[in-house]
Formats: C-alpha cells, sequence, structure tokens
C-alpha cells in the first residue's frame, strides 16, 4: 500500500527524514540554520504529506549507499584514544578530584582522618574505563 499524503507519518518515518537532512547538511546543501529549521517542521510533522514538504526542494539520498567517507587530514588521536574515551576519562577525573577535595576539607575541618569514601566513587568508574579502554576495539558506538 502506498503512503498516501494525508495518511499519519510515525517517529521512525521522522527520524527517516531527519537522517535524510543531516546528509544534505553533510553535503552542504543546506545550511545548519537551514538544517535547524526543518529539523523543527519535520519533528513537528504529523502526515507523510507535511514530511515531503520538509525535503521537496532536495534531490534524493540513498542512506544505504553512501559515498565512502574521504579521509580526513586531521591527525590520529592522542594516545590512540576516540574522543568519546578521553572525555570519559576526563570526566572521571575531573569528579574523582572533586571528591577527593571534598573529602580533604571534611577531614581537615573536623579534626581527623575520615574514612576514604572517595575510593567507592572513583574505583568502580575507574575499573569499567580501564576495561573499556583495554578491551574496547578503539570506535566509538554508533547508533
Amino acid at each position: 500500500m502506498a503512503n498516501s499524503p494525508e495518511m499519519r507519518a510515525s517517529d521512525v518515518d521522522r527520524d527517516r527524514v531527519a537522517a535524510i537532512l543531516r546528509e544534505h547538511a553533510a553535503q552542504g546543501r543546506i545550511t545548519m540554520e537551514e538544517f535547524n529549521e526543518r529539523l523543527e517542521n519535520v519533528y513537528a510533522s504529523k502526515t507523510y504529506g507535511e514530511l515531503a514538504k520538509v525535503t521537496v526542494d532536495l534531490p534524493d539520498v540513498d542512506l544505504r549507499h553512501r559515498p565512502a567517507k574521504v579521509a580526513s587530514s586531521t591527525p590520529a588521536p592522542q594516545g590512540g584514544l576516540h574522543p568519546g574515551m578521553r572525555a570519559a576519562w576526563g570526566a572521571w577525573a575531573a569528579a574523582s578530584g572533586i571528591n577527593w577535595v571534598i573529602w580533604l576539607i571534611v577531614s581537615l575541618t573536623s579534626g581527623d582522618l575520615i574514612y576514604p569514601w572517595p575510593l567507592w566513587v572513583m574505583g568502580p568508574w575507574g575499573v569499567i574505563l580501564l576495561m573499556s579502554t583495554i578491551f574496547g576495539n578503539g570506535q566509538p558506538k554508533r547508533g
């Protein structure tokens, strides 16, 4: 059964059109401002007809057979970690540091060294990050 313009669109249909818009933005057919405007229209659309109006002036894009990406001239990530893993380690270090500073302040103001509870924050999180770093494939997950 063909989809008539009056039929209600699903979230999957809106996500498919959003992916098409992302591809057109990546190829430079639309600006980021146009992309954001069209994306708002996509998620406000209720029917197939409204979705079609968002991409009527753009050529068809087959997302299954996209051209191969051109190798970028950017250098390889430092330490062999992708940016997401570096960010995770940075968040771990920042949270651990803040917790140790709080522990130190409480210990100094109480006049006694209290139980080192920050170990319970940084330990399990650090172990999970370490396992992900060692046994991960080095690539960010694709959704």
